[in-house]
């Protein structure tokens, strides 16, 4: 489960370009992955663009 969370994770980050960054993890209950902007100009773009959100479709 781990491994095909990582590749949606990496897939997502790719299309969301530069400066976002993903992860793997376990929580209490299941496996979790998360993207997220990790430079001050992915934060922004995110902001301006909801990069995230469209990088998930």
């Amino acid at each position: 489960m781990q491994e095909m969370l990582s590749e949606r994770a990496k897939e997502i980050q790719q299309r969301a370009g530069d400066g976002y960054e993903q992860d793997v993890f376990v929580g209490t209950n299941r496996a979790n992955a998360m993207v997220s902007a990790a430079t001050y100009q992915a934060k922004s773009d995110n902001m301006k663009n909801n990069t995230l959100l469209k990088a998930v479709k």
